[in-house]
């Protein structure tokens, strides 16, 4: 996948899972930087799971899913 559809990709994936956990996003490079990470949560998550998604909206729903993850993490440790 080109760098561009990473970008693309972890933008959205930022910002529907900022607007999910907290009503917001992080602006461009806080949803991209989140979004990406989430991507690679996400992607480990559905392979331990026998998950496999495909195309851009497999990519999406997988960084989604990472990014809701890792944001529900970071909010517990800073809770602690």
């Amino acid at each position: 996948m080109s760098i561009i559809a990473w970008l693309i990709i972890g933008g959205l994936a930022g910002w529907i899972a900022g607007n999910i956990m907290r009503g917001g996003g992080f602006g461009l490079l806080g949803n991209i930087g989140v979004g990406v990470v989430g991507a690679v949560v996400g992607g480990f998550l559905f392979s331990l799971l026998g998950l496999q998604a495909g195309g851009f909206i497999g990519s999406l729903v997988t960084a989604v899913v990472g990014a809701v993850v890792l944001l529900w993490v970071i909010a517990k440790v800073k809770k602690a």
